[in-house]
């Protein structure tokens, strides 16, 4: 597995400090079935290391990092314990070398361009950029990465609901951590339903999922163009003709000639396409790979394998 590639698509990595190791298997269901199979388990308490022990037994389809992580005996713990990856506030280059010769995928701290610098002398290609806000946030990262054109970033600490997509829209940044889908008050209490409803809320705030046209199945251009007149009228919207179908507003296609789906199909726009297909994969759809339309690298568009009520369902990168 390319954690950093998962880790992207994931996008968004609650940071959670445990104080009760049996906090922590309810507390990554919470945030699985949320949307967040992904945690980092801070080495900010001594339950940690049985905490991620715990996950990765009973949890392991959960993407567990363990972060906070200062020595190298702290990241044998955490290792032998079941993290995947690990992250440090800093970057120690004994530390960086210690996960590298184990094989394990290290994400150091990095402050400014020496510490890039740094990291780019150990091989690595993606930092994480802490604490971000503090540090000036995505001004900071936009101006390093102009030298550093090679590196992605990681930012954590300060991140919230209010400049997650900020953030996600640079491209060079992979992912973002944040803490507040897992409040320690509500951890303490044991609401995990607060939790789990958290994290459905900070993914769909990512994904940004809208509609953004319905595609109408008229059938020849005669019929189109009758539809789309109809629509324009009764929604007072303007027409434009086109080579394959006659839109009404931005919001209604009628098609000159069958397409895809029973009755028509339908456009939802979201953040990237690429994320949102992660996602709703976990959420047990299933897409059809033949559709996807990728520019510049990038995933545009893709359908659903399956119709919904007549309807084949695409995602549409805004």
């Amino acid at each position: 597995m390319d954690i950093i590639k998962e880790l992207s698509l994931a996008g968004l990595v609650p940071v959670i400090k445990v104080e009760k190791a049996e906090d922590a298997v309810p507390l990554c269901r919470a945030l699985s079935e949320g949307g967040l199979p992904v945690a980092e388990i801070t080495f900010r308490s001594d339950a940690a290391e049985e905490a991620i022990r715990r996950v990765h037994a009973e949890l392991p389809e959960v993407m567990l990092g363990a972060g906070t992580v200062l020595t190298c005996d702290q990241a044998d713990r955490a290792i032998a314990a079941g993290a995947a990856y690990i992250v440090s506030p800093g970057i120690n280059p004994r530390v960086v070398k210690h996960c590298q010769d184990k094989g394990v995928a290290i994400v150091p701290g990095c402050a400014n361009p020496s510490n890039v610098e740094t990291a780019l002398e150990l091989g690595l290609k993606t930092v994480k950029f802490f604490p971000a806000e503090a540090l000036g946030g995505l001004k900071v990262i936009k101006a390093m990465a102009g030298p550093f054109g090679g590196v992605t970033f990681l930012p954590t600490g300060g991140i919230n609901e209010k400049n997650l997509n900020d953030y996600l829209s640079f491209p060079k940044i992979v992912a973002c951590g944040g803490s507040w889908m897992a409040p320690e008050d509500a951890v303490k209490a044991g609401d995990w339903d607060r939790i789990r409803r958290l994290a459905r809320e900070a993914v769909d705030l990512m994904l940004g999922l809208t509609l953004v046209h319905v595609g109408i199945n008229s059938g020849s251009p005669e019929q189109a163009e009758k539809d789309a007149k109809a629509i324009a009228a009764l929604l007072s919207l303007p027409l434009k003709d086109g080579n394959s179908s006659v839109f009404a507003g931005a919001g209604f296609e009628c098609m000159k000639k069958p397409f895809r789906g029973t009755h028509g199909h339908v456009a939802i726009g979201c953040n990237s396409a690429e994320r949102a297909r992660w996602h709703l994969e976990r959420r047990g759809f299933v897409f059809d790979e033949s559709s996807a339309s990728v520019k510049e690298g990038k995933l545009k568009a893709i359908y659903l394998k399956d119709e919904i009520a007549g309807f084949a369902f695409h995602l549409l990168a805004k």
